[in-house]
């Protein structure tokens, strides 16, 4: 029976250590960041209205989003480079925002690229909480990247 004494004492001790490092894990805050959900493409007139989701997944709220934007064609060639304002993006609070791309039909773009923030700010002053910690998805056949 003494073997079995030692495996039950080893398994409490066990228990004890993993139960410290995910409480530790539990109380480290996460970085934060920006999601991008690349979530509609419609074609209104001549031009295709591209439906983002975007939510501020740090603490802090955004003052203003600028993303710099790379529209690719179908074919991976380089459409146009383009801004677009995401304005006040608040912590935790998911915003719709539509961007409409003139003389463009949304069939003729094969992805987009955020290539960067052209202007964040947090509390009146530049941050880079626009681009650490950014991630991207798409719904539609329209790739996002960042």
């Amino acid at each position: 029976m003494q073997p079995y004494r030692h495996i039950g004492a080893c398994l409490a001790v066990a228990v004890v250590l993993f139960g410290t490092v995910a409480r530790a894990d539990d109380a480290t805050p996460s970085k934060g960041g920006v999601a991008l959900e690349l979530n509609a493409a419609d074609l209104v007139g001549e031009a295709c209205r591209i439906t983002f989701v975007a939510t501020n997944t740090g603490t802090a709220p955004i003052d203003r989003a600028v993303y710099e934007t790379v529209l690719f064609g179908a074919d991976g060639a380089v459409m146009m480079l383009t801004l677009f304002d995401f304005g006040a993006l608040p912590a935790g609070v998911p915003r719709v925002r539509q961007f409409q791309i003139a003389d463009t039909a949304c069939g003729r773009i094969g992805s987009l690229l955020i290539n960067g923030a052209g202007t964040c700010t947090v509390d009146d002053a530049e941050s880079e909480a626009c681009t650490k910690g950014l991630a991207t998805s798409s719904r539609l056949n329209i790739a996002l990247q960042g």
